[in-house]
């Protein structure tokens, strides 16, 4: 590891820490637009949202990563995703019954403890930093960071990844 690179993890390091990832997502989410977009891109699309908003935080920052890490994508599979699945099935029921409704609640809150926790597992592996990368100045477009070379982009998905870089704050 060279002097460089190793000063560079040392000041993002510092960065990061005073910019933690979950009160970050949890303002930038409740931005105008930013649920909106994240679960349409999320829904439509395929995309994980706690994925998106810690590349958002970490094109914030001027830095990007790249494949999800392993550990973040099996607790989201494992945990997430059936909290999800479940919360979801209970939908119906949950309008017509008062104690289904009181189930969904509380898997509700499960689902929101375990996005928290990808978060959590996400800003340990971004403060190791040697998974980051700094972004060539002036940044590139936030489409051109989430996108992975040659994949193909429909232009809903490139409108609405536009309005969530218009709601990130430059730093």
């Amino acid at each position: 590891m060279s002097a460089d690179s190793t000063e560079f993890i040392s000041q993002l390091r510092h960065r990061l820490q005073n910019d933690p990832l979950w009160e970050f997502a949890l303002q930038f989410y409740a931005r105008p637009g930013i649920e909106q977009a994240c679960l349409q891109l999320q829904d439509a699309h395929g995309w994980d949202v706690c994925e998106l908003l810690w590349r958002c935080w970490l094109y914030r920052h001027g830095i990007e990563a790249g494949d999800f890490p392993t550990e973040a994508r099996d607790w989201q599979r494992e945990v997430t995703y059936p909290l999800r699945s479940l919360r979801r099935q209970l939908k119906a029921a949950a309008r017509a019954c008062e104690g289904v409704a009181s189930v969904r609640s509380r898997v509700s809150e499960a689902e929101l403890a375990a996005e928290r926790e990808t978060l959590h597992i996400l800003m340990k592996i971004s403060l190791d930093g040697n998974r980051l990368e700094p972004l060539s100045r002036p940044l590139p477009r936030l489409e051109k960071v989430l996108y992975a070379e040659g994949e193909i982009q429909e232009k809903s998905q490139v409108g609405t990844v536009r309005h969530i870089e218009s709601q990130l704050d430059p730093l």
